[in-house]
């Protein structure tokens, strides 16, 4: 059997040839050890932080969803109270609580286009303003 496997080249190998052998084994068994001991005490002295996902190369992190608070910052207060903000999974509502007047009207729509990104809905008595959540 041992033959066969190439671990011997001796039919019936004596127990000195087969004591030596083991004697290899434990060699190279101690030198693996002591291996492992030595990255297993390197990887103990790694901080958690060393050990955290990369970081995200910038322009690729994960972005956050807008929050009623983040659109309702974008518009001076006066403005703010006329408005009612409501929020779905993926946009912030903006509908008037009362009559706007066209000059409040465009001062709101400029406000949702050009820093929100976002749109008018006319839709009669349900037309809002929609921001998306996403940044």
């Amino acid at each position: 059997m041992l033959e066969k496997s190439g671990f011997m080249s001796e039919e019936n190998p004596s127990i000195d040839d087969l004591l030596r052998r083991i004697d290899d084994l434990l060699e190279v068994l101690k030198i693996i050890s002591e291996d492992l001991k030595n990255i297993s005490d390197a990887l103990r002295g790694v901080k958690p932080s060393a050990l955290a996902a990369p970081s995200v190369p910038e322009g690729l992190e994960p972005k956050r969803l807008r929050t009623i608070d983040d659109v309702q910052r974008a518009f001076p207060r006066d403005l703010a109270g006329m408005l009612y903000f409501e929020e779905t999974s993926d946009y912030i509502l903006i509908r008037p609580r009362q009559y706007l007047g066209s000059e409040n009207f465009a001062k709101i729509a400029s406000i949702v286009r050009d820093q929100l990104g976002g749109e008018y809905i006319s839709a009669g008595r349900e037309s809002h303003f929609r921001v998306s959540r996403k940044t």
